[in-house]
């Protein structure tokens, strides 16, 4: 299972978010030259390519899911279920290894040719076999075409993700033709990046107009676009540094930020409309289980005091209104997450009764997480003081021990934390994603939890990887959380608020927790 950089690329976003490159003292009229309309969009950058089948950051995903289609989407903030976009129709097999997907027709790309089936195979097999940073989202997925209207997508097991992962914009559906006279040739000698860097290879309702990865990219509607026309006509996304995205968007520079804290959106004006909803980053707790990191946190009864001493509560007041606690490893907008009921509450006398009965007495430990980091303009630093505190009661001593980012993320991947606080984002909106956290598996084995140490969690989570339909997978998903919150090594906290500021004037923006947002939903009063 990939972890979509939510160890290099994305916990980098957090923390070593560039430097504001759009100005604040120049507005940004709200009409184009031409009289259109023209949105611009500050944000912190995280963007390396505007290639889709290279793309896996943040901000490249804004924009690829601007200027690409994929074979299917979600409807707004929903996704819990995939919904036809270029596919008009798709369906999975019984057994989960096949899926199935019929080709809308007059579908067109933005120099007027028409999508193709062979557009398709090309584009899926092109992410595949460039072994770029998606590249795993197709891993073990064979393309191919059955007629002109008909893809079929075959895996050696079950995959009943699929249907979750194609809507990611990473696999958006290129003009083969126009790619390959660029240098695209579906291997990891492709060189049709640099053209797609500056050129629009897609179907998709925008055009590039203009790309840097420093400082912003420019967006212009697709005149050919088959589909409902978007209604601004230029889209200028900004890379701002956040207490600048608060200035520009309180005086009208900016029509949309994207990167503000609880805090920072706390003062807004009421002429401007924030959207504030919980992230689908979960933070969480690990405890080292490997006895020669730590005799401590190896003791299944520790992790017991530690799932019982937390302050939930607190650690919601902490992280602002917006944010919630996560029951469970899966979040809250995600198939199979568990209800807001399940949630651990705080049990001060039960902790000290389970540190009690695991042997130790006054135990302290080390407490490892990334000083710079920021998830959702939250910082680690209080939320690990506030742990501390938490467990101090209990009778556990937790020394802080707070590191750069690059040692902080070795330690963490080669299990070395005692105690670690760390956070995951989704690589794909589907519960599948969450099986990295059981014995033997990525996130497993950084918390020194090997295959084969807790048998009933591994079969909980067989059980899940195998179920077939939303019914069943949702009650798999909810029965493996509810084993990992009994004897895991990991104690879920919260989800950080996601808060999107907009000037009263933008209408229909909903946060999302692939794309964030998608411009060409958003409309103007």
């Amino acid at each position: 299972m990939a972890t979509r950089s939510q160890t290099a690329a994305v916990l980098l976003a957090g923390a070593l978010a560039l430097a504001a490159c759009g100005s604040g003292g120049t507005p940004q009229a709200s009409t184009a030259s031409g009289g259109g309309k023209t949105l611009v969009i500050d944000t912190s950058f995280d963007l390396k390519t505007a290639d889709p089948g290279r793309t896996y950051e943040p901000t490249g995903l804004i924009v690829g899911k601007a200027v690409y289609e994929t074979l299917l989407t979600f409807d707004g903030a929903d996704v819990t279920k995939p919904v036809p976009a270029l596919a008009e129709s798709y369906e999975l097999s019984g057994d989960g290894k096949t899926l199935t997907l019929k080709l809308k027709k007059g579908a067109t790309f933005a120099d007027g040719s028409p999508v193709t089936a062979d557009d398709v195979v090309f584009s899926l097999t092109r992410v595949r076999d460039m072994k770029g940073t998606p590249s795993f989202l197709l891993d073990g997925v064979e393309v191919a075409k059955t007629d002109d209207s008909t893809i079929t997508l075959t895996s050696k097991t079950a995959n009943p993700a699929l249907p979750y992962i194609l809507p990611n914009p990473a696999l958006g559906i290129i003009n083969s033709k126009v790619a390959k006279e660029h240098g695209a040739t579906a291997d990891p000698q492709d060189k049709a990046e640099q053209y797609l860097n500056s050129n629009s290879a897609g179907s998709g309702p925008y055009l590039i107009d203009s790309f840097n990865v420093s400082s912003q990219v420019v967006l212009k509607a697709n005149p050919k676009y088959y589909g409902t026309k978007p209604t601004y006509d230029k889209v200028v996304i900004r890379n701002v540094e956040a207490a600048t995205q608060k200035l520009n968007v309180q005086r009208g520079d900016s029509q949309v930020a994207l990167n503000l804290s609880s805090d920072q959106v706390a003062g807004m004006p009421a002429t401007l409309q924030i959207k504030k909803t919980a992230s689908a980053n979960v933070i969480f707790l690990l405890a080292n289980q490997d006895p020669g990191v730590s005799k401590t946190t190896s003791n299944p009864k520790f992790a017991e005091a530690v799932r019982k001493g937390v302050d939930y509560q607190g650690l919601l007041e902490l992280a602002g209104e917006g944010a919630t606690q996560s029951p469970g490893i899966i979040p809250s907008q995600l198939l199979g997450a568990l209800d807001p009921a399940q949630a651990p509450k705080r049990d001060v006398e039960g902790a000290k009764a389970a540190l009690a009965a695991s042997g130790v007495s006054n135990p302290t430990v080390k407490l490892e997480y990334p000083s710079e980091l920021t998830v959702n303009g939250l910082s680690f630093q209080p939320l690990a003081e506030r742990v501390q505190a938490n467990l101090k009661e209990v009778g556990i001593t937790v020394d802080l021990q707070p590191a750069p980012i690059t040692t902080a993320l070795d330690n963490y991947r080669n299990g070395k934390e005692e105690l670690g606080l760390w956070y995951w984002g989704p690589d794909y909106p589907d519960p599948s994603d969450y099986l990295a956290f059981l014995p033997g598996k990525t996130v497993g084995l950084r918390a020194g939890w090997k295959a084969g140490a807790d048998k009933a969690v591994e079969a909980a989570g067989e059980k899940a990887a195998a179920a077939i339909g939303d019914d069943a997978r949702k009650q798999a998903y909810a029965e493996m959380q509810t084993a990992l919150n009994a004897t895991g090594p990991f104690v879920p906290l919260i989800q950080p608020s996601q808060n999107i500021v907009t000037a009263a004037s933008v209408t229909g923006l909903e946060y999302h927790p692939v794309w964030t947002v998608d411009v060409a939903d958003l409309g103007a009063k």
